[in-house]
């Protein structure tokens, strides 16, 4: 499956990247980017940092370069084994980033920032397939009709206050609010 940076975080508090997978109650479903694929769910009270949201400064103050293109420029270049790993030493790494972005800002992309940057790519192509940003923003814009019901879903479940909160004290006067409430499972007499 290609690589689609929409549905790949990072998220505070927890270490690696992660593929969203579907909401649910008190947060949301991820899957780890590793080889054992496990599941977990990332609370509500978690920063979530979409990877497609991210981009790195530029010495243009009014200009940043989009991840998606970095990697794009990562994987012209040098396909999916890297130079430099995250234990590289810093001129390395700066010489690295030099490389794929000659305009990145020096003052602002620390060397944890491209630290980062290396562990992410390599995770990213180690598990998935090489898309194109200029391909994956055409299947974006013909997802985005399609997704616009499932984008409403996901924030209002990853939000800090479930929806069913403000109308679950009067039941009676609105029927759908008893939908809501967790069902309790019988236990199985002996």
């Amino acid at each position: 499956m290609p690589y689609d940076l929409r549905e790949i975080a990072a998220i505070s508090g927890m270490s690696g990247l992660y593929r969203l997978v579907r909401p649910a109650h008190n947060g949301v479903l991820v899957e780890t980017l590793d080889e054992q694929s496990r599941r977990s769910v990332a609370s509500a009270r978690n920063k979530v940092s979409l990877l497609h949201e991210i981009s790195i400064y530029t010495e243009d103050p009014d200009h940043t370069v989009p991840l998606t293109e970095v990697f794009d420029r990562v994987y012209q270049k040098y396909g999916k084994q890297l130079p430099v790993t995250s234990k590289s030493d810093d001129a390395a790494l700066s010489k690295f980033m030099g490389e794929v972005v000659p305009e990145y800002d020096r003052q602002r992309v620390y060397m944890s920032d491209i630290k980062k940057l290396v562990t992410w790519y390599g995770a990213v192509s180690n598990r998935l397939e090489y898309q194109s940003a200029e391909a994956a923003a055409g299947d974006e814009a013909a997802a985005h009709a399609e997704e616009t019901d499932a984008t409403t879903d996901t924030l209002s479940t990853a939000g800090a206050v479930p929806a069913q909160t403000a109308g679950a004290d009067n039941a009676s006067e609105n029927p759908e609010a008893g939908d809501t409430k967790p069902k309790r499972s019988r236990k199985k007499s002996e």
